[in-house]
């Protein structure tokens, strides 16, 4: 039989029963990017796009994403976050917006999911209050940094970026 957990023994999609597993601190560190034209990234920086704070709302939107993961990933767990970190970083070479989020919670089961849906939905919200000055944007390297907490204990990118915050 496979080791994907969201599979029987009869090999039917099912979602993991975590009801025997203790609670414990969880939690997840992920990060992406979005690059843009030059132009684009000064007009979010002075904050004259017409759409308003772009960063601001790009971290609310960040937040509610990831209360709302299970919601959009079908045999996700429900959970409770506890705290969430939204960070925005501007790079001059090349003109780029980092996201990075650090999600956190006691629970049975882990917060990788929602800090990468919250990193997915923050720069895809930055893309939408720009588009109208650059379609041209690519998002890209989204992907978890560290965790930690569970069953499974830490884990962490073998060559992190070097801006990421420390995981606490």
């Amino acid at each position: 039989m496979s080791n994907l957990t969201h599979f029987n023994s009869h090999g039917n999609v099912h979602m993991v029963d975590i009801s025997q597993k203790r609670d414990t601190k969880r939690l997840a560190f992920a990060s992406g990017q979005i690059l843009m034209q030059e132009k684009t990234l000064n007009e979010i920086k002075k904050g004259t796009n017409k759409k308003g704070d772009v960063l601001g709302v790009a971290r609310i939107a960040a937040i509610q994403a990831a209360k709302k993961t299970c919601d959009l990933i079908p045999l996700c767990h429900l959970i409770f976050i506890s705290n969430m970190e939204v960070y925005f970083t501007i790079k001059k070479n090349p003109p780029s917006i980092l996201c990075e989020v650090q999600a956190e919670s006691t629970g049975k089961t882990g917060v990788e999911m929602e800090a990468l849906t919250a990193v997915h939905i923050g720069l895809l919200t930055i893309y939408d209050m720009a588009k109208s000055i650059d379609r041209g944007m690519i998002i890209s390297n989204i992907r978890l940094e560290k965790k930690a907490g569970g069953k499974s204990g830490k884990w962490e990118r073998t060559n992190p970026k070097k801006n990421t915050k420390k995981l606490t």
